[in-house]
């Protein structure tokens, strides 16, 4: 082998090597490549605080470590998808954005669907605890702004279901 297709070789490699070490980044309009298979999918509706009804393509967090997983890592969502952490149990819930690239908007909603809380825009990257004013079995993560732009308030609602595979 000579010394210059050597040195192309190893240049090769070294660049493939970081290139997979890099965060994925999300560029699919019709969904999020890197949750899809990860997390089942579902339709949400929101019924906003002036009775229209909105409906999203979410992505369901159930076990807990999708919970943990989240939109960490996600860099373009699109405009009506987002993510529905489902709970089990009733309680205090809260989240941070570690990981997460993109702002969101987070909509805490109680056992029958009703909105408790919204959080408008949250930081990306940050550590800060955003969290639920009351117990929650429900937190929906929307892109940044959503809640605003649908007129999602404390008398909006949620209703969903997964769908099947």
């Amino acid at each position: 082998m000579t010394r210059t297709l050597s040195i192309v070789v190893i240049a090769s490699t070294v660049l493939a090597s970081f290139v997979s070490c890099s965060a994925p980044v999300e560029t699919e309009p019709a969904g999020v490549p890197s949750l899809d298979g990860y997390f089942d999918r579902g339709t949400l509706i929101i019924e906003a605080d002036d009775g229209v009804r909105h409906e999203f393509d979410i992505y369901l967090a159930i076990e807990l470590n999708q919970q943990r997983r989240g939109l960490m890592f996600v860099r373009k969502m699109p405009i009506n998808t987002g993510m529905l952490f489902v709970y089990e149990l009733s309680d205090m819930h809260s989240m941070w954005m570690k990981n997460t690239y993109i702002p969101l908007d987070m909509v805490f909603a109680r056992a029958d669907g009703s909105v408790s809380s919204v959080i408008h825009d949250t930081q990306p990257l940050s550590l800060t605890s955003q969290g639920s004013i009351e117990p929650v079995n429900y937190v929906l993560e929307l892109n940044a702004g959503t809640a605003r732009r649908i007129n999602v308030g404390r008398k909006s609602r949620i209703s969903w279901e997964r769908l099947s595979d």
